[in-house]
């Protein structure tokens, strides 16, 4: 239900801001942007949170604010409006995703990987659904069609929090405290996994901003390659996900599927380039060819990121710790739009070239990173015992 509800959110949030509200775009832009920043603190503050007092219970209380947020949309009539409800919305759902994890860990115990793959799937799904019905709300363009459309997300928000209390009861991690201090601040190895996740996760950015874009601007191509590229990627993760997941369970594996995922996002990177100026078939298949190698790219980068955040934090700071690593995703909401306007629209074939470089390269750090991350384990489940004693 919350995936229906990003699907709506994604796909018709700015249309409706803009068309119904009468947010200008340089108004949306900026709002977008103070939410994503305050979407970076709701989910490292949920996941300390989950540690405190247990993952049900903050997971219920931010799919509820994240409903009454997004029924503050029908309200707006302002900037200011606007900015209070995008950012209690964003942090909202952010920090959702975010408990996602420990609850996971907590309910499932064996093939925690292929569950989330799963999880991973139906919730690509669900956005599915989100969006097909936004196109046939598009297709109205009424303020009363758009108010229907609203009032759905925002009781799918709710339908979810209610489904979320039928959770057994999940305690607190360890001594009901978890560790008293920031633990994951000083995890050097960890920070750095999280730096190399949050560069592959631009690639998200480039199939939800740039390739639209691209399409319309540079590539000379019919419109309905846009919402085309969206489906295949839908479809692609939908039938993969599970599978590529169910490989990727162990450290080393999860090391392999991160530089895989970097090649993956070069090649695609390399199609859609050539794809500039390109009209008719041969640009479709270009454009068809790249947003492919990018969806295998997300798979792997999905089951990779997955397996190596959770297996090397500690249990009793696993809140605090996919917190943390859920930094990379945010700042990528963040900068990615920007970044990756200015490189592939800007310079074209050569911007996308760097970008594919830049993938490429984090990709093929990502294993030595896990690695370094593994061989320093003891040391920080170490500093963890003592700060619990100290508790």
């Amino acid at each position: 239900m919350t995936s229906i509800s990003s699907g709506i959110y994604l796909s018709s949030g700015v249309v409706y801001f803009t068309r119904i509200a009468g947010i200008s775009p340089a108004q949306l832009g900026v709002g977008l942007s103070i939410a994503g920043l305050a979407g970076v603190c709701g989910g490292v503050a949920a996941g300390r949170l989950s540690d405190r007092f247990g993952p049900r219970i903050v997971m219920w209380m931010t799919l509820s604010v994240a409903g009454v947020a997004t029924l503050g949309f029908l309200a707006v009539r302002e900037f200011a409006g606007f900015v209070v409800v995008v950012v209690v919305s964003t942090c909202g759902r952010a920090a959702a995703v975010v408990v996602t994890g420990p609850v996971i860990n907590r309910i499932v115990v064996d093939g925690v990987g292929e569950f989330r793959a799963y999880i991973r799937s139906v919730f690509n799904v669900g956005v599915a659904v989100g969006a097909t019905a936004s196109v046939a709300v598009a297709h109205f363009d009424s303020i009363a069609a758009y108010g229907i459309l609203i009032g759905s997300s925002a009781v799918c928000l709710f339908g979810a929090a209610l489904l979320v209390r039928r959770l057994p009861v999940l305690r607190p991690s360890a001594d009901g405290a978890g560790p008293s201090h920031w633990l994951v601040l000083r995890d050097r190895p960890y920070l750095a996994l999280t730096a190399v996740d949050s560069v592959l996760s631009l690639q998200y950015r480039i199939l939800n901003v740039i390739v639209p874009l691209w399409i319309m601007q540079c590539a000379q191509l019919p419109t309905w390659t846009a919402p085309s590229a969206f489906v295949l990627n839908t479809v692609i993760v939908v039938c993969f996900q599970v599978r590529v997941g169910r490989r990727v369970n162990t450290l080393v594996s999860a090391g392999v599927a991160l530089r895989r995922a970097g090649w993956a996002f070069f090649v695609a990177c390399t199609m859609l380039g050539l794809s500039a100026g390109e009209s008719g078939l041969v640009g479709v298949l270009f454009v068809a060819a790249g947003v492919t190698a990018l969806s295998v790219g997300e798979l792997w980068q999905t089951a990779g990121g997955f397996e190596a955040a959770n297996t090397l934090a500690p249990a009793s700071a696993i809140g605090q710790y996919l917190g943390v690593f859920s930094v990379g995703l945010r700042m990528s909401d963040c900068i990615g739009p920007a970044l990756l306007t200015w490189l592939c629209l800007g310079w074209k074939a050569p911007g996308w070239l760097v970008v594919g470089l830049l993938l490429l390269s984090a990709g093929a750090v990502a294993p030595l990173v896990i690695g370094w991350g593994a061989s320093t384990r003891n040391r920080y489940l170490l500093s963890e015992a003592r700060v619990d004693v100290r508790v």
